[in-house]
């Protein structure tokens, strides 16, 4: 007996399904979504290069700086991803820089849901943590998390530059940032898995601008042994 196939037919990239007519995406379906979803970041890619010169700047600048992240869900551990990429590597060796995922932060995270509303889960951390100057970036595939939202305003009232990556715009998270690049799908697993790519070319135009000749970090910090 021959298998049943997959699907009936692939959908094209111009019949991408809505979570409005069905509650699951065949492997075609989620393929065309997808393709779609890279149409709409492929217009921002000038904002996500500089996003990685603007992060270049601050961690590399004479105080300093930080980069603070944060997301809920699989935005949480998208975040830890950034962090572990400026802490470690991306592709080319470099000095590590200061980067904190306030999602890690588990005994922090706990101690300001027992004791505070939770829309503080974040915003606590961000006016704790953060300094003048500083990068904040927060991730919410709806663009509507209230955490992140009272996050990016605390982090402006303390004078850091909020950067974040949503779901389709507009959304209230994308209006009290700094910048936004919004993934243009109704499918969260879309915009999680664009996110990701997005999260990866910041880091590629941050190592190229920290790395650019004359490089921005001294020679004798870098080649390290493998």
């Amino acid at each position: 007996m021959n298998p049943a196939p997959l699907s009936e037919a692939p959908h094209s990239t111009s019949e991408v399904v809505s979570p409005d007519t069905c509650t699951h995406l065949t492997g075609a379906d989620h393929v065309a979504s997808l393709t779609v979803a890279l149409g709409s970041l492929n217009g921002q890619l000038d904002a996500l290069d500089r996003w990685g010169r603007l992060i270049a700047d601050v961690l590399c600048g004479e105080d300093r700086g930080r980069l603070l992240a944060a997301g809920n869900g699989g935005s949480a551990a998208q975040a830890q991803h950034l962090t572990a990429e400026l802490v470690g590597r991306y592709r080319a060796d470099r000095p590590p820089f200061s980067a904190i995922c306030l999602t890690a932060e588990t005994s922090s995270l706990t101690a300001i849901a027992n004791d505070y509303p939770a829309d503080e889960l974040f915003a606590r951390q961000v006016e704790a943590h953060g300094r003048a100057g500083d990068v904040l970036v927060l991730l919410s595939t709806s663009g509507r998390s209230p955490n992140a939202v009272a996050a990016a305003r605390r982090a402006r009232e303390c004078g850091i530059t909020v950067l974040a990556m949503t779901g389709p715009a507009p959304n209230p998270l994308a209006a009290v940032c700094d910048d936004a690049v919004c993934i243009d799908s109704p499918w969260t697993a879309t915009v999680q898995e664009c996110h990701l790519v997005a999260l990866h070319l910041v880091c590629a135009a941050f190592d190229a601008a920290v790395l650019a000749e004359p490089a921005r970090v001294p020679e004798t910090r870098l080649g390290v042994a493998q």
